[in-house]
């Protein structure tokens, strides 16, 4: 079975050009087949703020109305993600940036309203991701690179977060390729605090409880 790595880019490499130019020449260097996927929102939030538009958070994650919606998929599917093309093809990697709408690669659900209106949110769930086309466009010799923007496949643009599509992307392509999954951001690893670095949870097993929100 072939090997595949799925690197998910934290917004902290993204927003620091000689770290973001870093870690493409490394992620060109790395072998066998790869996709990477990328957020942005600190971009956006910056963006959103010159528009006169504040972001709102809840717990962490953004609230995605209309106005915030037209600003991420600006941001997210062209700014940030031809912009990382352009560099991965200056770096010989023949990459190929995507939203979840194009090739029906990821299709969601907008997040149902309980205590919490999210706005336009996806959500997935198993059965999400196209392993058939990413496996077209890797037999191709292209490196898809996703953005955080799904579909539900009724017109509607969802802004769907990034750690998870990596982790929906790995799961589904386990089934063609041997995959690596691999979170880059500034932290050590997974935190039991924090606020303190030297709490590095070294091995992570399975609970049981479901892996897509």
């Amino acid at each position: 079975m072939k090997q595949l790595t799925i690197i998910k880019i934290g917004g902290n490499v993204i927003d620091n050009s000689e770290n973001l130019h870093q870690f493409l020449l490394d992620f060109t260097a790395l072998p066998g087949d790869k996709i990477l996927v990328h957020g942005g929102g600190k971009i956006a939030t910056e963006l959103g703020e010159s528009l006169g538009i504040e972001a709102k958070m809840v717990d962490g994650r953004r609230v995605t109305d209309i106005e915030t919606l037209r600003i991420v998929t600006m941001v997210y599917a062209g700014l940030i993600n031809k912009n990382m093309v352009a560099q991965l093809q200056a770096k010989g990697n023949n990459a190929i940036g995507l939203t979840g709408a194009d090739g029906n690669i990821i299709k969601a659900k907008k997040r149902p309203v309980k205590e919490i209106d999210y706005g336009f949110v996806g959500d997935l769930d198993e059965n999400s991701i196209s392993s058939t086309t990413l496996d077209n466009l890797l037999k191709a010799g292209l490196t898809p690179v996703l953005c955080a923007i799904t579909h539900d496949g009724d017109t509607q643009l969802l802004n769907t977060n990034a750690d998870t599509i990596a982790s929906a992307v790995a799961v589904a392509m386990s089934s063609l390729y041997e995959t690596r999954l691999v979170y880059c951001f500034e932290k050590k690893g997974v935190l039991k605090d924090v606020n303190d670095d030297t709490t590095v949870v070294r091995e992570i097993k399975s609970t049981g409880h479901k892996l897509f929100y």
